[in-house]
């Protein structure tokens, strides 16, 4: 197990359509599958951010129309031949090896086959392809030939396929999915290119290729697909390459005269395959920079990473500037049409405190339909903003209205446009980023108002009971879509809904005075909402819903381990409404969202007054009637968990986790990724089990960390300040500050940051070293597995690599990772400001010992004979004592004799530590006699390997017992 490396043996073609949704690569602008290139079972798929297209199709007897997230021409077409036999494919060929790896740190797939043609030739394969985070409309796939055991020709096909459509999801394969109309080739000089149009939306894209190679080009433009050809003169035992560039261009792009155009000239001036990739793999060296979570298991390091590494490539910086959403399956697959839902609630948070301006992109995207989403509320007799269950490119609801049971073959109505609860999300997202920014931009609040005027105008005062309503409306709980029998959808006061709507409404009161649009008696009309909303209970715990106690019990023995409850049901002729059965969490939303006193708070608020065993009960009860047949259900059950059954918790982490990699839901990630499932693991690390928490006078931690989830390092960013943040053995460090299990502390913001201009001590060090070895950085960087980008980036930068990272260069260097940070050696000088309000913590003897005890550089200090003297020495620690060397007749032998047995002379000895990278550092000072070694005991401090300060014949051994210890340490440096 390797954390950075998702490695696969062997062939297997049921498993490809999982492994390509995993090998998915992409820049936060386009991603393409992990699909083989020359494969005859795959499912290729490119898409670009924002790139849809509407169909209508006939099903059941109906009309209806979709709009899907449309596939691209698919540019990985790469074939080979040995003479007088077939092009290769993996499905039918003599494998002697086959292996695939993606590189999640550098985000590079890799594959590596031996192949035994009929003839009984043996060739070596190896591609890296790339889809540039570097270049966002860059893509490349590099292919080296090694024949082993013969010499001749070798014949390469390449192509770019127009011919593509929708088809990557089995159950929409009744619908149409032809998107591409207009197909256009053509060759220019040493470049094919093809351009294609959607059918509706009228975004033209373009592909331009470039393959070098060589030997002579053979360009032939087909109506729907342009190849190329090569015949390699491959030598016994020598290795050839051939690499394919593509550019990727469409009409939505910014700054280009037209897309067939910028495509050929992006591809003409692309750089080769190894500076193309070394700038590919320094843009990624920086994403991690911001974005890394290093843990100590590897099994769920290598989870993480792949999380973190497919948000990245779905929301990277590339992103920010797009009108683009977050699409539940990431631009990984078709499930969901690539439609965006509410999972921005789960992935925004973790953005928020790395990459601000991303989760800004994502907020802007919501703010830009705003005006739909007005004439949505409008048409059904609302105010405000009713922003739709399913978006796509322009806002509209997306919703099916007819989907299809895999179990039944039965296609059915679809009531999820019910879920207005979406608005929720958006503005939770918007108060999410105005607490870790400090920013409410005025369009953010126009957004917030918007919708909480929709909720305020959701909400019916029911004269009977004096209690606000919310009435046809369905919850997180998918399976929840009505009350049986009932002749329309939909439900009454759904718990999650009704109290969110009080927590919208207590914001919007906060925000209304600095938003001019608000008149006065909106606010009044707002708090009374929030003292009077109708929240129902049965059996001590908090109603799903109106009615929901008058449901009967599930058998659920019969139906254990049936995820799709729904489905199942359905087809057995049966309806999962009639029970108390959950797909997942709604009601326990509330308690993902809210903390336990916020939660009390607004029930004490509406006259609901409870006791704190209220949430646990709760937690408890629907956690018995869940069947987790969503991929969110195990994360937002793990994050309830957290306080009261941490090993429960922490089991549903794992499951949650490994959700993809897995497949758990059986057959549903090799139709795309669960984005918010990968987001919400990352969030739940840092804000659940760090309990962090951005307030206006800090950062507040309040930490439970599972005992087996080892060390948890992790840099974010709030308000412009960057704080790290160390994990582990009960305890958690925040830029040198300690904060024990069970004792919540704030942070403020001058105690974070990297202040620093400039090199770094950890940069210093690696260039000390560099020199040192008299190597160039491009060695250096060869010999760690970085670019060299990224090396002068950490020389130059202060910067936090990823510990793996170190290791490689501690490695590459000839030493070790604890020289690189600095452990037991002194820092170089510093170059900071003075911090604003550094703090000092006293050290008791215990600690001090063992801060110094790995030895290092030391200063002692005593009455000279020409006054006070201060000398630098190397020492160990030996059996208690203080250990260096010196020279006979030198200052210390002779100030320090006193020439009179029994009389001891005390001196000072003092140690410190400064590291302007971490912000911290500490100061020990030893007071003792001061002793020559006998002769007698040399040979035994011999063994304590002490080195002279200076060099030389320096023979005297010198031992200092500590009477007195004291030491302080500095944070906020």
């Amino acid at each position: 197990m390797t954390p950075w490396i998702l490695a696969y043996e062997g062939f297997d073609p049921d498993g490809e359509r999982l492994r390509e949704a995993l090998c998915t690569l992409g820049n936060g602008r386009f991603a393409t599958r992990g699909a083989t290139p020359d494969g005859l079972r795959r499912t290729p798929g490119t898409y670009a951010a924002g790139v849809y297209n509407r169909l209508t199709s006939p099903v059941a007897g109906k009309t209806v129309t979709n709009e899907d997230l449309v596939n691209l021409p698919d540019w990985l077409p790469l074939t080979f031949a040995t003479p007088g036999c077939d092009y290769f494919h993996p499905e039918d060929s003599d494998l002697l090896e086959y292996h695939h790896a993606l590189d999640m740190h550098a985000g590079v797939l890799t594959r590596d086959l031996r192949w035994r043609d009929p003839q009984g030739r043996i060739t070596r394969v190896r591609q890296r392809r790339v889809v540039s985070m570097a270049d966002s409309a860059l893509a490349a796939l590099e292919t080296t030939f090694t024949a082993e055991n013969w010499s001749g020709p070798l014949r390469v096909l390449s192509a770019v396929d127009g011919d593509v459509r929708n088809d990557g999801v089995a159950r929409y394969r009744d619908l149409r999915g032809d998107h591409l109309t207009g197909h256009a080739t053509g060759v220019e000089d040493d470049l094919g290119w093809l351009t294609v149009t959607t059918r509706g939306s009228g975004v033209t894209v373009a592909l331009a290729a470039r393959v070098d190679a060589p030997a002579k080009q053979e360009l032939t433009a087909e109506p729907a697909r342009v190849t190329s050809c090569h015949v390699l003169d491959l030598v016994e035992g020598e290795t050839a390459a051939v690499t394919k560039v593509v550019a990727l261009l469409t009409s939505r792009d910014p700054a280009i005269h037209d897309p067939r155009s910028a495509a050929v000239r992006r591809a003409r001036l692309a750089p080769r395959f190894d500076e193309l990739l070394a700038r590919h793999t320094t843009a990624w060296d920086r994403l991690w920079d911001r974005a890394r979570m290093d843990v100590t298991e590897p099994e769920i390091a290598q989870a993480i990473h792949l999380h973190v590494f497919h948000v990245l490539q779905t929301m990277s910086p590339h992103t920010a500037d797009l009108d683009a959403g977050v699409p539940a399956r990431g631009l990984h697959g078709e499930a969901y049409r690539g439609h965006v839902f509410w999972d921005e609630l789960f992935v925004l948070p973790w953005l928020n405190l790395r990459f601000p301006d991303v989760s800004r992109g994502a907020l802007r995207y919501r703010w830009r339909r705003l005006d739909e989403a007005r004439a949505a509320a409008r048409a059904e007799g609302y105010d405000g903003a009713m922003f739709p269950w399913q978006s796509g490119s322009d806002g509209r609801e997306e919703t099916q209205t007819l989907h299809l049971n895999p179990e039944s073959g039965r296609w059915l109505p679809d009531a999820s446009h019910l879920q207005r609860h979406v608005g929720l999300a958006i503005a939770y997202n918007v108060w999410q980023y105005h607490l870790v920014t400090g920013s409410m931009p005025d369009w953010c609040a126009e957004l917030f108002i918007e919708i909480a005027r929709f909720f305020a105008s959701l909400a019916v005062l029911d004269p009977a009971s004096g209690r606000y309503e919310i009435r046809g409306v369905m919850g997180p709980d998918e399976y929840q879509t009505g009350y049986p029998d009932a002749g329309s959808p939909g439900l009454d006061n759904n718990a999650y809904t009704n109290v969110m709507t009080v927590w919208l409404l207590l914001r919007a009161l906060e925000i209304a005075p600095s938003v001019p649009a608000v008149g006065s008696r909106e606010p009044a009309r707002w708090a009374d909402i929030t003292r009077r909303m109708r929240v129902d209970f049965h059996d001590g715990v908090i109603s799903q819903f109106t009615g929901y106690a008058d449901l009967p019990e599930l058998d659920w023995e019969r139906h254990r381990g049936v995820r799709r409850l729904d489905r199942a049901l359905e087809a057995e002729g049966d309806d999962v409404n009639r029970y108390k059965a959950a797909k997942q969490a709604d009601t326990l939303m509330l308690f993902y969202l809210l903390s336990g006193d916020e939660l009390l708070g607004i029930l004490d608020r509406l006259g609901y007054p409870a006791d704190p065993g209220l949430i646990r009960r709760t937690v408890a009860y629907y956690l018995e009637r869940t069947s987790h047949g969503s991929t969110l259900s195990a994360l937002v059950h793990a994050w309830v968990l957290a306080s009261t059954d941490r090993a429960t918790s922490w089991n549903l982490l794992v499951e949650a986790l490994m959700s993809d990699i897995k497949d758990v839901q059986g057959g549903t990630t090799e139709e795309g990724i669960h984005l918010g499932a990968m987001a919400g693991t990352l969030d739940l690390l840092q804000r659940c089990y760090l309990g962090l928490e951005v307030r206006d006078d800090g950062l507040r931690l309040d930490p439970l960390l599972p005992d087996r989830l080892g060390t948890l390092s992790l840099p974010i960013l709030v308000r412009g300040t960057r704080f790290e943040i160390e994990a582990r053995d009960g305890m958690v460090r925040v830029n040198g500050e300690t904060a024990g299990r069970g004792t919540g502390r704030t942070f403020t913001f001058d105690q974070g940051g990297t202040i620093m201009a400039g090199t770094g001590d950890l940069g210093r060090r690696i260039a000390h070293h560099r020199e040192r070895l008299g190597l160039t950085r491009e060695q250096v960087a060869e010999r760690a597995k970085v670019s060299a980008g990224y090396l002068e980036y950490l020389e130059e930068t202060p910067a936090s690599p990823t510990s793996e990272t170190i290791h490689r260069l501690a490695e590459a260097l000839g030493t070790t990772a604890d020289d690189l940070l600095g452990g037991g050696r002194e820092r170089p000088p510093g170059r900071g400001p003075a911090a604003a309000s550094p703090s000092l913590e006293k050290l008791d003897r215990e600690e001090c010992l063992r801060l110094i005890a790995p030895g290092g550089i030391g200063r002692v200090a005593f009455n000279g004979s020409h006054g006070p003297t201060v000398l630098p020495v190397n020492y160990k620690l030996h059996q208690g004592a203080i250990i260096f060397r010196t020279s006979y007749g030198g200052a210390m032998d002779r100030d320090l004799r006193t020439g009179m047995e029994g009389v001891e002379i005390v001196v000072g000895f003092e140690i410190d530590q400064i590291d302007e990278a971490q912000r911290e550092g500490w100061s020990v000072l030893v007071q003792g006699p001061f002793h020559h070694v006998p002769e007698e005991e040399v040979a035994e401090v011999i063994g304590a390997d002490v080195t002279p300060w200076a060099g030389g014949e320096r023979l005297l051994y010198i031992r200092i017992i500590p009477q007195q210890i004291t030491g302080r340490r500095i944070h906020g440096l």
